[in-house]
């Protein structure tokens, strides 16, 4: 593929969020390294700041609708784009602000956290715009390096090194299967752009191709069977570390599932949704059945985001714009849910230094805001009305049933009833058993901030969705050209007043 590099202004600014975050890396990094006295949290602030400011060019970028594309369609801006780049940085603003006490009691390698978090971050976000195989290696394997020491940060736990080394070899594995697979479809196609893909036959080598291609995807997201590496990683990795892997790397692998499956194999729906669905049952039902016999409260999330990427993937077997609208309204539930409970653990493993479920008995009495929060976020993850993950879940199963998927749909109303279980266990030990140590628990003034927005994004959008379905639909309007005048004729199934 040739393409030329003679960028002009117009072109630069498309790549303003990107030049603007790496440039303030570089400043966090001129910073910590020329006062080595400043006191480390300083430069959390810092980054947040940075954060905020790339946050802000890209909602001026989506309130003026800039779009464009860069280096032969390699590269693109659109709405969603736009979309999941937003999404990037409010998690990673979320996490970077609630590690600022745990970074406190490293003694060593206090700034290099800060800078490594968000240069996955800028890897993501290329990877929202990366519309073709190539680019889309180049950025994963940029945003997983910082991961992959990001999660073996507490060098002297066991634990933690033991998490770093499987998802080293089991990303290094995936990588191969990623490359292969490009190797695969090139081969067959000629091209590598996801549009130019669209008319091509299907040969052996090009199934062979994709396969492998979402086996690698199907790794970063967590789905059965690819998800081996997520218990012990979340398990043992740095907490903050965790509630950063468990969002902000499954949004950036979706919207390059939503590039491929919607725009490069859209033709090709009647044989891929098949696969789709049976990747959903198994994560759904594996995952829930699994985190029942939990009794580590970060291994409970692991074994839970597994089913709720299975949720996802109901939207993704759909295979319409509604289905895709639908996966994007959904991660906005999950982030805010998920890094929330995130949230609430940090503060609990901070005050007793463990993280077993046993450890929240009659956390109610010992903080009842810890408590609340937890409850909440809890029963949105499971989807009980009137929060956001309960519109969510609705929202993927109305567009499952616009395409008939009901053996689906009955899968994954049995599997919210097992997950109400599990999640119901974690509510019990905080309301009914009493505490061992009846001592309050201190909660710093950051990680206020995280639980606060947490609650808040979990209330509002569950009573109040309409703005954030009119967000949703208007940055997916690019796959209108791709799937079925049926599917992109469906409404909102959510709408208030109006």
């Amino acid at each position: 593929m040739i393409f030329s590099l003679n960028l002009s202004f117009s072109d630069l600014l498309l790549l303003l969020p990107e030049i603007l975050l790496t440039c303030w890396l570089c400043l966090v990094i001129i910073v910590d390294f020329v006062s080595p006295r400043l006191p480390k949290e300083q430069l959390a602030y810092l980054s947040v700041a940075g954060l905020v400011l790339t946050l802000g060019c890209l909602a001026w970028f989506d309130i003026a609708h800039v779009s464009g594309a860069l280096f032969g369609n390699m590269f693109v801006l659109d709405r969603m784009a736009i979309f999941f780049k937003v999404f990037i940085l409010g998690a990673t603003i979320l996490v970077i602000l609630s590690s600022v006490e745990y970074v406190n009691r490293f003694t060593l390698f206090r700034g290099e956290y800060y800078v490594l978090v968000v240069m996955s971050a800028i890897g993501m976000m290329f990877m929202a715009s990366a519309n073709d195989l190539l680019s889309v290696f180049v950025s994963l394997e940029f945003s997983t390096l910082g991961f992959y020491v990001l999660v073996s940060y507490l060098r002297e736990d066991m634990a933690s090194n033991e998490a770093g080394l499987k998802f080293f070899i089991l990303g290094v594995f995936a990588a191969g299967l990623f490359a292969y697979g490009i190797s695969l479809v090139y081969g067959e196609t000629g091209q590598l752009v996801f549009s130019e893909m669209s008319s091509a036959q299907a040969t052996p080598g090009l199934i062979i191709g994709f396969l492998l291609i979402f086996a690698a995807l199907g790794f970063k997201i967590g789905a059965v069977p690819f998800h081996s590496w997520i218990p012990d990683t979340y398990h043992g990795a740095p907490t903050p570390v965790t509630a950063f892997l468990s969002i902000a790397p499954k949004g950036a692998a979706l919207v390059i599932l939503l590039r491929i499956f919607l725009v490069a194999l859209a033709s090709f729906k009647p044989v891929w949704v098949y696969l789709l669905v049976a990747v959903s049952i198994l994560s759904m039902t594996y995952g829930n059945i699994v985190a029942i016999a939990q009794r580590n409260i970060k291994r409970l999330l692991a074994y839970s985001g597994i089913a709720q990427i299975g949720n996802v993937l109901i939207g993704l077997a759909a295979g319409t714009k509604m289905g895709s609208d639908a996966i994007l309204f959904y991660l906005l539930a999950y982030l805010f849910a998920n890094i929330g409970a995130f949230a609430v653990v940090i503060a609990v493993s901070h005050a007793i230094g463990r993280d077993e479920i046993e450890d929240y008995r009659g956390l109610n009495r010992r903080s009842p805001f810890l408590a609340f929060a937890m409850l909440l976020f809890l029963l949105s993850l499971a989807g009980v009305p009137p929060l956001a993950g309960f519109i969510g879940k609705l929202y993927i199963f109305v567009a499952a049933i616009k395409e008939g998927l009901y053996t689906l749909i009955t899968v994954g109303l049995i599997n919210i009833v097992i997950s109400m279980y599990y999640y119901l266990i974690v509510v019990k030990q905080m309301y009914i058993n009493e505490p061992i140590d009846p001592s309050p628990i201190r909660i710093s003034g950051p990680m206020k901030a995280v639980i606060y927005v947490g609650l808040a994004g979990t209330l509002v959008i569950g009573i109040y969705p309409q703005p954030f379905t009119d967000w949703v639909v208007d940055a997916t309007l690019m796959f209108s050209n791709f799937v079925t005048p049926s599917a992109t004729a469906v409404p909102s199934p959510i709408h208030v007043g109006g």
